[in-house]
């Protein structure tokens, strides 16, 4: 019976030794959460107060507390920063890491440093989030031009400025004409930074105690600064006695670029242009138009969204992450690849977008280091060394009595 109790002794020490050695083994691996092996005492059925025959693994357990983080510089990197887990899509089922080693493949589709795809949720065209978890896409080609279909302008007009006579004729070549003149970029379906100048008369006022009415004025030009058909009435602006914007906005201006170009019909927006004694500034302008541009990277945010910049100015969302959470965590089975899977212990994944629910933030750009303590575990590998060695003593001490006996 001795040589069996101690024979259990020597394989928990084991598989202590196997479980320190690999926590060791992983010490500097990305989001690397320890182990620690458990064991139970062993006595015999049915007796009581009687000598135990050994030592029996009971389990491995998981310690999940949080590494620490460490900044990269990697913009694709992601830690997490609280509870969590990453959802991937590996070994041809849907699995779990801390690990945020990502990089966009050649597809453009995120994924881990063993090449596991990273599920969230994508991005819809109508610049809403999907309902279920797929593969995030990064576009890391050109971003195509988007026309100008909105303008925004905000304006301080001067009510000191001399009104022009109703019988004038408008003329963009004759400053006499209108009191002030501005232009605002427009872009075409192909991506072309065109102009559109704009020009503001005052109008007589119809009463001594009405506030003067301006007209706005339109010529679009091409990109070599040639007038574009005739020039337009695009608004007539109005105001109340404190100098508010009453009507005329928003209006729409339908041009005809050419060169190739699909025709436009851009609705300029003058909310919160003022009328009062100042001088005429523009304060505000606002443009939903663009040229194409190169994609040159992207960024995660702390609520998980994938933010790619491009070289015309634009970011754009390609998707967001998403984290799992687990009513019992220590309930999940550690897979290779720093994975790991959920199993009925550990209940199904509950997912929620970074910073909501009980899911955590994402610090973009860092890494969660490993959580195991290098000094702790030498303590413990030479703790179970002694056990080894102390269980192999006794084994030795058993064969030496068996052989005594054998040889009276």
């Amino acid at each position: 019976m001795t040589l069996q109790t101690a024979l259990s002794g020597l394989l928990g020490a084991q598989t202590g030794l196997n479980t320190v050695a690999n926590d060791l083994a992983n010490a500097s691996t990305t989001a690397f959460k320890s182990q620690t092996a458990l064991f139970a005492d062993v006595y015999p059925a049915n007796q009581s107060k009687v000598a135990g025959i050994g030592v029996a693994s009971s389990a491995i357990s998981s310690d999940f507390t949080q590494g620490g983080l460490v900044s990269t510089g990697n913009p694709l990197n992601a830690a997490i920063q609280g509870s969590g887990f990453f959802v991937v899509s590996a070994n041809g089922q849907q699995q779990y890491t801390r690990d945020g080693s990502f990089s966009l493949n050649p597809s453009g589709q995120l994924v881990t440093s063993n090449g596991a795809t990273v599920l969230g949720y994508s991005q819809n065209t109508n610049g809403t989030l999907s309902a279920s978890l797929s593969p995030i896409t990064v576009n890391t080609g050109a971003l195509a031009a988007n026309a100008t279909s909105n303008l925004g302008l905000t304006l301080n007009l001067n009510s000191a400025d001399a009104s022009i006579p109703a019988t004038t004729t408008f003329n963009p070549a004759d400053p006499t004409t209108y009191n002030e003149s501005t232009s605002v970029v427009a872009y075409d379906s192909l991506g072309n930074a065109n102009r559109v100048g704009l020009y503001f008369t005052q109008n007589p006022a119809a009463s001594a105690t009405a506030a003067p009415v301006w007209s706005v004025y339109a010529q679009p030009q091409n990109v070599s600064g040639a007038a574009i058909g005739t020039p337009q009435l695009l608004s007539n602006l109005a105001f109340s006695n404190t100098g508010a914007l009453t009507s005329g906005s928003p209006a729409t201006l339908n041009v005809t670029w050419g060169n190739g170009a699909s025709n436009a019909a851009i609705q300029f927006n003058f909310t919160g242009t003022t009328l009062g004694a100042q001088n005429f500034a523009v304060a505000g302008t606002t443009n939903n138009g663009y040229p194409p541009g190169n994609y040159s990277g992207t960024t995660i945010s702390s609520s998980g969204a994938l933010m790619s910049n491009y070289s015309n100015g634009q970011t754009v969302r390609a998707g967001n992450l998403s984290l799992a959470n687990f009513i019992n965590q220590n309930g999940l089975q550690s897979v290779s690849g720093n994975l790991f899977a959920s199993t009925q212990t550990s209940g199904q994944p509950v997912l929620d977008i970074p910073g909501t629910g009980e899911a955590g933030l994402i610090s973009g750009g860092s890494l969660e280091q490993s959580n195991a303590s290098t000094s702790s575990l030498l303590v413990s590998l030479i703790q179970y060394q002694q056990a080894y060695q102390a269980n192999t003593s006794v084994i030795q001490t058993e064969q030496q009595d068996g052989t005594r006996l054998t040889q009276i």
